[in-house]
């Protein structure tokens, strides 16, 4: 009896122990918070998602917009924006990506860096994605005295995207930013703007979400006037294919230029409002390079 109460007690501590330990472990362990915003833009803007390694992402997105004019020049829209850009996850936290305009003529190229990722309660409380762009404007000059050589067409955007999972259905995003543009068509236009944009994302589906972005310039362009950008609309993701709809005032869809040089309100007159469409394909370039060993 003695014996059997002896092991009985080792045998209580014993698993006492090992459920501590597997306690302790488990406390230890990161559980990160997957998919704040699951696509790598909200809307306009970036969000702190990046593609993992191996990941090629065909990015291709369109602006429609009617003129002023009292009759219209097309079926659909006056007036129409694209872009296409290619981008590839280096490894899972970085991206690089480049893409051509053909509204305004700009050719770009972007670094995003994924720093720190949400994780859970008790770990680090919203993701941190740092975001640097530069563009070129190979649009014409009309103006001869405007310098324009290589150096003064480039401009160069940093952002710090800083976003948090507030439910299993509610993102919010907050993103602070400086762009620098050498660019500038009246000696009392800025070359530096500082700006802060917002974003949110609700999930309201298994495939569908509402989205809306904005962004305050704190200090905008001299020259002519210019408003803050505004987007609504819902992105739809169907596996590798993701979609993404909206109405904005900007026409532009570059960092820099979308942010400092939005020309019209939001609202419901020509051609203040745009209907946006993105596209994104998902290449796993990774995984086929796997299957063919």
């Amino acid at each position: 009896m003695l014996a059997f109460l002896l092991l009985t007690t080792v045998r209580c501590a014993f698993s006492q122990d090992l459920l501590d330990i597997l306690e302790s472990e488990q406390q230890d362990t990161t559980r990160f918070i997957p998919a704040t915003f699951k696509m790598t833009r909200i809307a306009v803007g970036h969000s702190t998602e990046v593609r993992g390694k191996g990941i090629l992402e065909l990015f291709v997105a369109n602006r429609f917009w009617n003129t002023p004019a009292e009759r219209s020049q097309s079926f659909v829209a006056d007036r129409l924006s694209s872009r296409i850009a290619l981008e590839y996850g280096i490894s899972d936290k970085l991206t690089f990506g480049v893409g051509a305009t053909t509204f305004d003529g700009l050719f770009d190229a972007h670094l995003k860096y994924r720093m720190l990722q949400h994780s859970g309660a008790k770990g680090l409380p919203f993701t941190i994605t740092l975001f640097q762009n530069m563009s070129y404007n190979s649009s014409p000059i009309v103006n001869q005295a405007i310098a324009d050589g290589f150096s003064d067409r480039a401009a160069f955007t940093s952002q710090l995207l800083l976003s948090k999972k507030i439910s299993k259905d509610f993102s919010l995003q907050v993103s602070p930013t400086y762009s620098n543009k050498s660019l500038a068509l009246a000696e009392e236009d800025p070359k530096n703007f500082f700006a802060v944009g917002l974003g949110a994302r609700y999930k309201v589906g298994g495939h569908l979400s509402l989205v809306s972005e904005y962004y305050h310039t704190l200090n905008p362009i001299k020259s002519f006037d210019t408003f803050d950008t505004f987007a609504i609309g819902a992105n739809w993701e169907l596996g590798d294919i993701m979609l993404q709809f909206m109405l904005t005032n900007a026409v532009n869809m570059v960092e820099d230029a979308f942010i400092a040089q939005t020309r019209n309100n939001f609202n419901f007159r020509n051609p203040n409002l745009n209907f946006g469409f993105n596209a994104t394909y998902v290449f796993h370039l990774r995984n086929r390079l796997k299957k063919q060993k």
